[in-house]
């Protein structure tokens, strides 16, 4: 199901750390930065701390600028953003700065902890909401999508929920705040956890801004290895965007479809990319990206190859299909955004072929579109 995008938002030490372990809460930004945050929370329609977060800092989580509160007004948008918070237990103190400040508050929660979060919070107006037996960032991040139409998640931490979304692939960018200190205390806590993250140790996530704000610097990365299995993480939409993006390089054709393809290994490199026609006037886009590839590439096994359109089980200009060129690459997931309709071959079944072969198979809809754009002059399917 389509999530919110979810942006990771720390202030984090020389040395990785949140805070240090004294009674006053560190702070390790300053002003300039405090108000680069306010604009971000400004432009999200929600923010999610954690309960530890809640119970450590007491944060009000306010825009607090009198003009970007008008400005969202002005746009149609609440004067705040919408507040939300996380605990497994509902071990909420009711008097918290987060409950009497801001806009509407949620609660997500496990069915046992609904019973003592509205408990402790009856009469405050909080939505509680449960999502089972146990916390599932996935079923909260379709709830905040699908309910409460929450576009853009700024999550401004604790440490554990940072880590949980990293792990688990739901954070499609992180933002840091390196200040220049070194905390140096080894129980003090620090941004992400132990663990396993996508990609493993070899992933590099890609950098994609860098500049000073006061005496700070602010980074910000997104992530780029691909998801595991069956289910979608961050990085598959963003390659699956940029496949959709290649398709608009192809040379115009009113007999084939225009599809971009991208092929990713699972610490996040890109192995190759291709589109439709681009080595000759036949070629389609899987096939031209997988030709760049050395036969017997190590990496291929693992690696997730993404396409705009659905790849094909029939064609009539080259002996293998592109569903084929796949599993015999020896690749095991596809992600694309469009299944092939009856344009040129009818009751195509690449997806059926390739999952029938034991290849994972993830279809995004909510690329459709984008992978349909380029192939508007057919109009047809």
């Amino acid at each position: 199901m389509p999530h919110p995008y979810v942006l990771l938002s720390a202030a984090v030490s020389l040395d990785g750390r949140l805070d240090d372990t004294g009674p006053e809460r560190l702070l390790l930004s300053g002003p300039a930065d405090f108000d680069r945050v306010d604009e971000v929370r400004a432009d999200s329609d929600a923010i999610l701390v954690g309960a530890g977060t809640l119970r450590a800092d007491n944060p009000r989580l306010l825009v607090n600028s009198a003009e970007r509160r008008a400005a969202r007004v002005a746009a149609g948008r609440p004067a705040y953003p919408l507040k939300v918070t996380v605990s497994g237990t509902g071990d909420l103190d009711p008097t918290a700065n987060f409950w009497s400040t801001g806009g509407e508050k949620v609660v997500y929660t496990t069915d046992e902890g609904a019973v003592t979060a509205e408990q402790a919070l009856r009469g405050l107006g909080v939505d509680v909401v449960s999502v089972g037996p146990h916390l599932d960032w996935r079923a909260v991040l379709t709830h905040l999508h699908d309910v409460r139409g929450v576009r853009r998640l700024m999550v401004e931490g604790g440490g554990r929920v940072h880590t949980q979304l990293l792990q688990q692939g739901l954070a499609d960018e992180l933002q840091l705040a390196l200040a220049p200190l070194v905390v140096g205390q080894p129980h003090a806590p620090k941004l992400f956890g132990d663990g396993e993250y996508p990609g493993g140790p070899r992933n590099r996530l890609r950098l994609v801004e860098t500049r000073p704000v006061g005496d700070v610097v602010l980074m910000r990365y997104v992530p780029t290895a691909p998801g595991t299995g069956p289910v979608p993480f961050a990085a598959d939409h963003r390659w699956l965007r940029l496949a959709c993006e290649l398709a608009a390089d192809c040379p115009p054709s009113e007999t084939a479809f225009s599809v971009g393809a991208v092929v990713v290994a699972a610490d996040g490199t890109e192995l190759a990319r291709g589109y439709s026609r681009e080595s000759d006037p036949v070629s389609h886009a899987e096939e031209a990206a997988l030709a760049k590839i050395e036969p017997g590439d190590p990496r291929l096994p693992a690696a997730t190859v993404y396409s705009s359109l659905e790849p094909c089980a029939r064609r009539a200009s080259r002996p293998a299909p592109c569903a084929r060129l796949i599993l015999d690459a020896g690749v095991r997931r596809v992600v694309t955004a469009w299944r092939e309709p009856d344009t040129f071959v009818a009751a195509a079944d690449g997806n059926g072929l390739l999952a029938a072969a034991g290849a994972d198979v993830l279809v995004l809809p909510e690329y459709e579109s984008a992978a349909k754009e380029p192939n508007r002059h057919l109009n047809r399917g």
